[in-house]
């Protein structure tokens, strides 16, 4: 039996559980005060939504959402940033939860849509995320510094 998920908005305590996710997820340790930061100026931020899912135990995974009014869209549109579940609770439906309040926020927001981007080497990301209602509509460049 999975124990309650329960889903609710990052706080600062929250900071090494999302460090050490983002680590595992990018494959590298990074620079913990840059990331602090980083992180404390993107949860305060209220056009933000940075989520938690847990249970009584421990962190399952996290989503951040970031908005923006963009003209060609001519409203607002929100853009998954960041999206992890640890390994042991994936294909539990602690995902679904996650993007299921995301989609709540969008709609309480009239958002325009919801975007997400994931990197070509995470060919499976793609499956996930038209099972979660995406449509794989647009090309992604990108010029590294």
């Amino acid at each position: 039996m999975i124990p309650k998920i329960k889903i609710r908005k990052i706080e600062n305590q929250d900071l090494n559980f999302v460090y050490k996710a983002i680590c595992e997820l990018e494959n590298e340790v990074l620079n913990f005060k840059i990331f602090e930061e980083i992180f404390n100026e993107n949860i305060s931020n209220p056009k933000n939504l940075y989520l938690i899912a847990e249970n009584e135990n421990e962190g399952l995974g996290f989503i951040s959402f970031h908005t923006q009014n963009l003209l060609h869209h001519c409203g607002l549109v929100g853009e998954i940033q960041e999206f992890f579940i640890h390994q042991k609770y994936r294909g539990q439906g602690v995902g679904r939860l996650l993007i299921n309040e995301i989609k709540n926020f969008a709609d309480q927001n009239d958002l325009k849509s919801i975007e997400v981007t994931t990197s070509k080497k995470r060919i499976e990301n793609v499956a996930i995320y038209e099972n979660l209602g995406f449509a794989l509509s647009h090309n992604k460049f990108t010029i590294y510094k």
